[in-house]
């Protein structure tokens, strides 16, 4: 009993690191901020978005995003920190960050590891846009947004992953959208993964499947995705989504912490 147990050890054992093996095999890395180093976001990888900030994003929002303040992104103990606080600032009742990729990239795999923040009223993201988008250039939903991660505090837990565009958008309640409850995703943190090729676009928590979108060959209005996406990770306040129970203004500071991000392209 004891041998025949060693052997199903062994196989399972060669089994995973086969598959391991192939996965590795597939995919390369072409891009990554494993945040190895302190002090504010590194200025070769990220760029801090303020566009908004007057406009309220579109969204009645309120928070101010800032740009290099520590307070609101910086890195320390290898964990990037993105801080919405409870401060008076231009009219506003809170800061936060807002950080962009320098890059973009098309059909690629987006692994970032992070833990949310929890507080009513906190509305965090990770999420992608056309390359060389800005919020001026206007023509949303039309030009496509990828949601890999949304998350808002007054509803722990629930993830949310969306694909929009003309057809598909959430003001149309048509956005191509699922969920999945992780109910330590403030506790500990969990890879939030974005698989994306030309026919289909799928997004995973940890090892868990569950948004998957097929290209149904009907053009750009409903698959406007053949073209290079950056990378957004943010705090918001408020907003259209996440005051919908109101804001507890005693929760703040509210922190989203990323250990790393990591795109690859199949090989």
């Amino acid at each position: 009993m004891l041998s025949s147990l060693l052997v199903l050890t062994a196989c399972l054992n060669r089994e995973t690191e086969q598959d391991s093996s192939s996965e590795n095999d597939e995919y390369e890395l072409v891009w990554a901020d494993e945040f190895d180093y302190e002090g504010l976001p590194d200025s070769s990888r990220w760029i801090y978005d303020t566009e908004g900030n007057e406009a309220r994003w579109g969204n009645a929002e309120e928070q101010w995003y800032t740009e290099n303040d520590i307070e609101n992104a910086r890195v320390a103990d290898g964990i990037l920190k993105i801080t919405a606080i409870r401060e008076d600032y231009l009219n506003r009742k809170f800061t936060s960050a807002r950080l962009v990729s320098n890059a973009a990239w098309q059909y690629v795999k987006v692994e970032v590891r992070a833990k949310v923040p929890p507080g009513r009223g906190t509305w965090s993201a990770i999420w992608m846009m056309p390359g060389g988008w800005t919020f001026h250039d206007g023509n949303w939903p039309d030009i496509g947004e990828f949601d890999i991660m949304e998350h808002v505090g007054y509803d722990p837990g629930v993830i949310h992953a969306s694909a929009h565009s003309r057809d598909y958008q959430w003001q149309k309640g048509t956005q191509k959208t699922n969920t999945i409850k992780i109910n330590d995703a403030s506790d500990r943190f969990h890879s939030y993964i974005l698989e994306w090729d030309a026919d289909k676009v799928s997004a995973y928590v940890d090892d868990s499947l569950y948004f998957s979108y097929k290209n149904e060959g009907l053009g750009e209005s409903k698959w406007p995705y053949d073209k290079p996406f950056y990378l957004i990770l943010n705090v918001a306040v408020g907003g259209a989504w996440g005051s919908v129970q109101g804001i507890d203004e005693s929760a703040f500071p509210q922190t989203m912490d990323i250990d790393y991000v990591r795109i690859y392209r199949k090989k």
